[in-house]
């Protein structure tokens, strides 16, 4: 009997136009760009909140962020959240996860500790490195400046030392059911990479676009404080080369290196795994006058890389693509049936048939960027809605916008106001409604519905008018109807009281 087997690999944050097969040619990703040649290259594909912990909140429970509570980094799990480990675990799938996890309420690094669900004896946090280190290294490992110190060979790297122990897992277990996650922190900060790495991209800058120019004149208030003196800095000085940069551009490479060893093993032992990568998000790296990621869901940030490589070859999908849509597809190809709590669908007909369109839309989302900090912006409540040809941006505490992708694939031009676009805004913005409705968002209310270009939603103190509760049925009891105190027949239902009956 085949195997069923999967390995996904991550990176953080990784851009699309980072990689050469996503037609930057200036990149130098060739064991990615291999990948995409043997599989699916997926050109729409978005986080689900543009953030390290909610992205990967997404990745690993097929739940928004506002369903499992993790709208924001430094932010836990709640106990009856379930991950793709736990559910694997428990029909027998041996589950292994290496890497940044930022998931279990903890700083950056983690608690050093394996959550239920995962092998403990190839679980490595971040805290788990930092443990091996000395005082003076830990220090070491945080400074940019490490990445030209001769003695921090790739054996010092986070990289380095996760792929030891990846390739270790996939020789020992290669002969049996298995989902094994690679979580690289590369090429994220401090971007420390060896020789020839280290120096690959001196001098490098990004081909100018318009979005270079962006003066954020029509765009919402807090994107204006987000961009800071940049604001008013010429294009040459917000695009321009820089050791960061080089550096990170440089991590990027190398991960890739490091990815290439995970391929070669994969090919050499298990060539018929399903294989995915992706990145939790991106960094906007001046584009629009921005630098790193926060409540916007523009493409540098919330259009991340996906490819997938176990059924088709060769194909690029333009359809859109979500990060939601990973736990249904692991959980169909392991041949297990779906849990009605997830929120997105299998994408497994589409990695063997790339003409077979999953999503008309996606969608993304914002709250804040850490519970830990009070600046970035603070509160940030976004919802967006994505399709091929346009984008609709909620800002609940700000102005909104409106893009035409296929006019302006830059998104300068905010079409928020313009009636032209009235027709298709007012139905992406139902959808979405919809969506925060089916989803139980937590933060629906009618002050998403009641924006200043859509005159016709008239505010109401029901909403919506129903009540929704949580069907979590392989794990927990059938929720109970408030007004019978019997297990609900329907969990979305109009809202009622016995006094409203009576």
């Amino acid at each position: 009997m085949k195997k069923r087997q999967v390995v996904l690999i991550m990176t953080d944050t990784t851009r699309k136009d980072m990689l050469g097969c996503y037609g930057n040619q200036k990149m130098k990703t060739p064991n990615l760009d291999r990948m995409a040649k043997q599989g699916i290259k997926y050109e729409n594909a978005y986080t689900c909140q543009p953030v390290c912990g909610p992205a990967r909140s997404a990745i690993f429970t097929g739940t928004f962020p506002h369903s499992n509570g993790v709208v924001t980094n430094c932010v836990p799990f709640g106990a009856n959240v379930k991950t793709i480990g736990h559910r694997l675990t428990d029909h027998g799938i041996h589950c292994g996860y290496v890497g940044k996890w930022h998931l279990d309420g903890g700083d950056y690094f983690g608690l050093g500790s394996c959550p239920e669900g995962w092998d403990p004896d190839y679980w490595y946090d971040m805290k788990c490195y930092l443990n091996e280190l000395s005082d003076q290294d830990k220090s070491r490992s945080r400074r940019m400046e490490t990445a030209f110190d001769p003695d921090w060979t790739e054996g010092m790297t986070y990289a380095g030392r996760c792929t030891s122990r990846a390739l270790d897992f996939l020789e020992r277990y290669w002969d049996e059911n298995f989902f094994l996650t690679v979580s690289f922190d590369e090429p994220h900060g401090p971007c420390i990479c060896p020789a020839p790495w280290n120096t690959m991209y001196d001098g490098f800058q990004f081909d100018d676009n318009p979005n270079f120019q962006d003066d954020l004149s029509k765009k919402p208030f807090f994107q204006q404080l987000w961009a800071g003196d940049a604001i008013h800095q010429p294009k040459e000085e917000i695009n321009h080369p820089s050791r960061a940069l080089s550096l990170f551009l440089g991590c990027n490479s190398f991960v890739d290196y490091e990815i290439g060893k995970l391929l070669d093993k994969i090919e050499d032992l298990i060539p018929d795994a399903l294989v995915i990568f992706t990145s939790d998000h991106g960094d906007m790296l001046g584009a629009h006058r921005l630098q790193m990621k926060n409540a916007a869901p523009y493409k540098e940030i919330a259009n991340i890389p996906l490819i997938i490589k176990g059924g088709e070859r060769g194909k690029t999908i333009r359809f859109p693509a979500s990060h939601i849509d990973l736990v249904p597809t692991i959980m169909d190809y392991m041949g297990l049936p779906l849990p009605h709590l997830l929120e997105g669908k299998s994408m497994l007909p589409q990695i063997k048939n790339s003409g077979k369109k999953i999503n008309d839309n996606v969608f993304t989302e914002f709250t804040r960027y850490e519970v830990d900090h009070d600046g970035f912006g603070g509160l940030q409540m976004t919802r967006a809605i994505v399709n091929e040809k346009y984008k609709l941006v909620i800002n609940l505490l700000d102005s909104d916008e409106f893009y035409d992708l296929e006019q302006d694939p830059w998104e300068v031009e905010n079409r928020i106001n313009d009636p032209a676009y009235q027709a298709i805004r007012s139905k992406m913005h139902d959808l979405l409604l919809d969506h925060m409705n089916q989803t139980r968002d937590l933060f629906r209310g009618y002050q998403w519905a009641c924006r200043s270009w859509r005159p016709e939603k008239k505010a109401a103190w029901a909403n919506s008018g129903f009540t929704r509760q949580r069907e979590n049925e392989e794990y927990e009891p059938r929720q109970l109807d408030y007004d019978t105190g019997l297990p609900m027949e329907k969990a979305t239902r109009m809202k009622t009281t016995k006094d409203e009956k009576n």
